[in-house]
């Protein structure tokens, strides 16, 4: 698998006319060897040039994690005293033309700017990114898997199984972590609860708020499941509910979300346009009078991260491949009032657009 992938970013490289291709820190050097290098002030990077095997430069005391994977990719260690830097130039070669990791850490490229004045830099999301884009069939099934995961606890949440009134927002949403580990995450990527007016705030942070009878709670959550290659797959699931009976008001905004969210899913086909995707939803809740408090896209590609490749927004005319998996998650936000979110994990396929998410997506009423 992890030949076929570095096969792969290499033919990308040929057709880009990449010598070098260097991976630290985030998503991508586990996708592409199975190992997730600690963010740590020591210099961690693969260095994989279009011939040869790869090199993993990595401090000698993080050696012990690594799974070694003999052919895939070598062992190059450097102890506190030695330059990580000089070696990964050496490593380089006469390079002319590198792809260096998006989340590299700038002090480091700094550095290897200094000591490879010959070499032009570009993104390496340029290279990896529309592989990693187009999920095959081991990681649909690992994103099916986790998917499933957040469903079971998304459903003891709309069941009224999770106690809210009484609790603070950090509570609920320590449970929910807590709840994905349980169903077999091994890392809790974030667990958003908004309660009443908070719930207009898209990317609000659970704290003291305690959560009151009358109001909507809307959680939005995802952690990472490790797949049958080693390497972790995301989470994200959100859903509403509502302590005691709505108003007339919410009840009509979250029937129109409820309905834009469908429509954004129907037309998330093979060879769709990203952003007729994000249009289909948006029309939904702009002809009933909320387009100003849809602030967001509609969506965003899932896999080894939380947020990548595709982008379900205007402007990204790509059309949808077999394999693309994304969210679907449009919201309504009152300022000041309450909000709305509603998204499910989705995968194109060519016989249409596959829900990796199926818990109830009607609004949910809890007696708290």
């Amino acid at each position: 698998m992890f030949d076929d992938r570095i096969a792969r970013a290499r033919a990308v490289m040929e057709a880009n006319d990449v010598d070098v291709l260097l991976l630290s820190v985030g998503a991508d050097l586990p996708y592409l060897i199975g190992y997730e290098a600690m963010p740590l002030e020591r210099l961690t990077m693969l260095v994989l040039r279009r011939d040869g095997t790869p090199t993993l430069v990595i401090p000698k005391l993080e050696a012990p994690r690594v799974v070694e994977r003999p052919g895939v990719f070598d062992i190059a260690t450097w102890t506190e005293t030695e330059d990580p830097v000089a070696l990964v130039a050496k490593l380089m070669g006469n390079a002319l033309a590198a792809a260096i990791g998006d989340t590299t850490w700038a002090r480091f490229l700094v550095d290897l700017l200094a000591r490879t004045p010959g070499t032009s830099y570009r993104r390496a999301s340029t290279i990896i990114g529309p592989l990693r884009a187009v999920k095959d069939a081991v990681e649909i099934d690992a994103l099916r898997r986790v998917g499933a995961a957040v469903d079971r606890i998304a459903a003891e949440l709309q069941a009224g199984h999770i106690p809210l009134v009484g609790r603070t927002e950090a509570e609920v949403s320590a449970e929910l972590g807590a709840r994905m580990l349980a169903e077999g995450h091994h890392r809790v990527n974030f667990a958003i609860v908004a309660a009443g007016e908070n719930a207009a705030s898209p990317h609000h942070e659970a704290g003291h708020r305690v959560i009151r009878d009358g109001e909507v709670v809307l959680c939005d959550f995802g952690g990472s499941m490790l797949g049958a290659d080693g390497v972790g797959y995301c989470s994200d699931i959100t859903r509403c509910v509502h302590v005691g009976e709505p108003s007339n008001e919410f009840a009509d905004l979250y029937a129109v979300l409820h309905e834009a969210q469908a429509a954004s899913v129907r037309a998330a086909t093979v060879g769709t346009p990203c952003e007729d995707i994000d249009a289909a939803g948006r029309r939904v809740i702009e002809a009933a009078g909320y387009g100003e408090y849809f602030i967001h896209r509609t969506g965003h590609g899932i896999g080894v991260e939380a947020h990548e490749d595709p982008y379900i927004v205007a402007g990204n005319t790509t059309p949808l491949a077999p394999g693309h998996a994304f969210s679907i998650e449009p919201g309504i936000y009152i300022p000041g009032r309450f909000g709305a979110r509603l998204e499910d994990i989705v995968v194109a396929t060519d016989a249409g657009p596959e829900a990796l998410n199926n818990a109830v997506h009607a609004l949910a009423v809890v007696d708290g």
